[in-house]
């Protein structure tokens, strides 16, 4: 790769949906009434999507211009509006009661129609995850038949079962058909953070205790899919966790593969308190928490900072996948070239190209051929992103630019 080649950049974390009313031709028409009596009194709780940029979540032309001009040149596109008969974005409502369910369901598979219909307007830059509930699995598995034949390459978005959701918890068996077709399909299981935590209330506390702790119960869906045994059920299961950060992984790894061994060791010896504990474990997981992660698991690094860069290769150079989180405060638009810069400047060229893109063309199966040519004239160079940052844009607000970064616990 010479100085003036540039990095073929896909954002494996980018946000959409429709205005709330353009659902409504994506909802069987029986739905159609209840439509109108929902949407006529419904009030958007969220300021970003009743600004003047709302429309970067359902303008294609727009999105394509703005992304291209960013030096992206494809997304994977996880939701962000309201779907209809949801009291707020889909990815961090609760689940739904059982009156809830039907329109809920309704609702969530007229944005997964929409989104088959955004990602067909963009011809291969856009891989769409479709969204399931967990309420019905049958049904789950039929919706995520349907989103693949319908061209929806992001693969499943896995809501989370916080305390209090009346849902089986992830490492449960009854999930085990959504882990089948997924493997045999070839889709990525995909989770996204907030969208597992609790509800804790609007005090200023709670609000800031769920910034402490939402990474933390996003991150439970991989110790749980993988003392579940879902990794050795379903060996083609993949797991992809976006936007919870990555520096906490080869830490977390450690404190899994401690355990493990602990339990595994302390089901052989029935004398002992903790023997209880490791029961069955060694024949349900089978392979240890450290080379499932390498076999199985992938991690979205939205906006990844320079202490986190620096674990690549204890996270795996193959498991990495940038992201931008377009069109997001947090996300680094129009200042991707920066954050791209601030992570990898100084890295070996080939190591960038794998985690700007290379690894997501793999994980989603993008035709990196054809994207090459597009970038090859608005993707950021070699010589660009080698160039350290020495000072981030006045204005930007990703916290790729905040200072002091440092390894999270979780």
């Amino acid at each position: 790769m010479t100085e003036s080649e540039r990095y073929t950049v896909i954002s494996a974390d980018c946000h959409a949906g429709a205005d709330l009313l353009d659902y409504k031709p994506y909802l069987e028409s029986r739905h159609h009434e209840d439509f109108d009596a929902w949407a006529a009194t419904y009030v958007n709780p969220h300021e970003d999507l009743l600004a003047d940029t709302a429309d970067r979540n359902w303008n294609s032309e727009r999105r394509l211009a703005e992304l291209a001009r960013d030096g992206i040149v494809a997304e994977v596109v996880f939701p962000n509006t309201i779907p209809p008969f949801f009291p707020s974005a889909s990815l961090m409502a609760p689940a739904p009661t059982r009156e809830e369910y039907a329109l809920r369901w309704a609702g969530l598979r007229a944005h997964n129609r929409w989104l088959a219909d955004f990602c067909a307007a963009a011809g291969g830059r856009r891989a769409g995850v479709f969204q399931i509930l967990l309420n019905d699995v049958d049904e789950a598995v039929e919706e995520i038949r349907r989103s693949v034949t319908a061209g929806l390459t992001g693969g499943l978005l896995l809501p989370g079962t916080p305390p209090g959701s009346g849902l089986p918890e992830l490492h449960a068996r009854v999930y085990d058909p959504i882990w089948a077709v997924c493997a045999e399909l070839g889709v990525p299981v995909n989770h996204h953070a907030g969208s597992a935590s609790p509800p804790l209330g609007e005090e200023p506390a709670a609000r800031a205790v769920f910034m402490v702790e939402t990474t933390w119960f996003s991150h439970r869906a991989l110790w749980h899919l993988m003392f579940g045994g879902a990794f050795r059920r379903h060996p083609g299961l993949r797991l992809v966790l976006t936007e919870q950060g990555s520096g906490w992984i080869p830490g977390v790894l450690e404190m899994l593969d401690y355990y493990h061994g602990r339990l595994v060791a302390a089901a052989t010896r029935a004398d002992t308190a903790e023997s209880k504990f490791g029961a069955g474990l060694a024949d349900q997981m089978g392979k240890g928490p450290s080379e499932v992660w390498r076999e199985n698991c992938f991690v979205g690094a939205s906006f990844m900072r320079p202490h986190e860069a620096a674990l690549r290769e204890r996270i795996g150079l193959d498991k990495v996948m940038w992201g931008s989180d377009y069109p997001h405060d947090e996300g680094t638009y129009p200042y991707s070239r920066e954050g791209l810069r601030a992570a990898y400047a100084g890295l070996p060229r080939a190591e960038v190209a794998a985690m700007v893109g290379g690894n997501a063309a793999r994980v989603y199966g993008f035709d990196l051929e054809r994207l090459d040519a597009l970038a090859a004239e608005v993707g950021p160079t070699a010589e660009e992103l080698a160039e350290p940052l020495k000072e981030p844009p006045a204005d930007a607000t990703s916290p790729v630019f905040a200072p002091g970064g440092s390894v999270r616990v979780w």
